[in-house]
């Protein structure tokens, strides 16, 4: 089944973060609180350096009761039994929305920025591995109940990515939502801007490690895709797909 999802071409708002930091009409307290915090206002930006600064690097037991004391107040919901591990990075905090008893591993990165994007939302029961990225480009990232992501994984959004239910997601794997142009050979890529379609990960899919989900690609509920498989458009239900880019090597429902 196709999802249907939107689709931002050449939008300039993904590509300003480095014209925006070394912008020299703006102060350098008003590009960090646009950066980082998201939110106009000295009392959003107190908060904010309240709780990185006493919370974000405090190891044992006393960091973890101290950013589940502080990070709250930054956050745009967050439910009960939330774990936040050691170093964890959090930006436009207000635009990340957390369920009940998930956890987030040390050193872990939240970036929900953006002009007008929903931002982050994560499920119940929900487990991010170290070292983590979550990142948006003015896009949006959803994270479904019950999924597991390894370490040193990153799903990157500039319109909309959908992490389903019960997902099993292996180490190193990225979710790359959001293309480079690259039509015209007289400028360099990094200066013709981003297309971004979006992913949709269906529920129960399972992605070996140091798995590619490409811009604008579906996979099917309860699919497979195996170590190092590419993943180009789409992968049907309940298939096992591996290589690059990844092909369909047989069905769940024939064995």
């Amino acid at each position: 089944m196709t999802v249907e999802r939107p689709v931002r071409e050449h939008d300039p708002r993904i590509t300003v973060i480095q014209s925006e930091l070394f912008n020299e009409k703006r102060s350098k307290g008003d590009k960090y609180r646009e950066l980082f915090v998201g939110k106009p206002g000295v009392w959003a930006l107190v908060k904010y350096e309240l709780a990185m600064v006493l919370a974000s690097w405090v190891p044992g037991a006393i960091g973890l009761v101290l950013r589940s004391r502080l990070f709250p107040m930054v956050l745009g919901s967050v439910g009960r039994n939330v774990v936040f591990g050691a170093n964890v990075t959090l930006r436009h905090p207000h635009k990340i929305h957390i369920g009940d008893n998930v956890v987030i591993d040390d050193l872990c990165c939240l970036d929900a920025k953006g002009t007008d994007n929903k931002g982050i939302t994560i499920g119940n029961g929900v487990f991010v591995g170290r070292n983590t990225i979550l990142s948006c480009k003015n896009g949006d990232i959803i994270i479904e109940d019950r999924a597991n992501i390894g370490f040193n994984c990153e799903i990157f959004s500039a319109s909309r990515v959908r992490v389903g239910k019960d997902i099993l997601i292996a180490a190193y794997t990225y979710l790359v939502g959001g293309d480079h142009l690259y039509d015209r050979i007289d400028i360099p890529v990094l200066q013709q801007g981003r297309t971004a379609k979006g992913i949709d990960v269906g529920d129960g899919t399972w992605l070996g490690t140091h798995v590619v989900v490409t811009d604008g690609s579906t996979i099917g509920r309860d699919a497979i895709i195996g170590a190092g498989a590419v993943v180009v458009g789409e992968i049907p239900e309940c298939s096992v797909a591996t290589g690059i880019p990844a092909k369909v090597t047989r069905n769940r429902k024939d064995q």
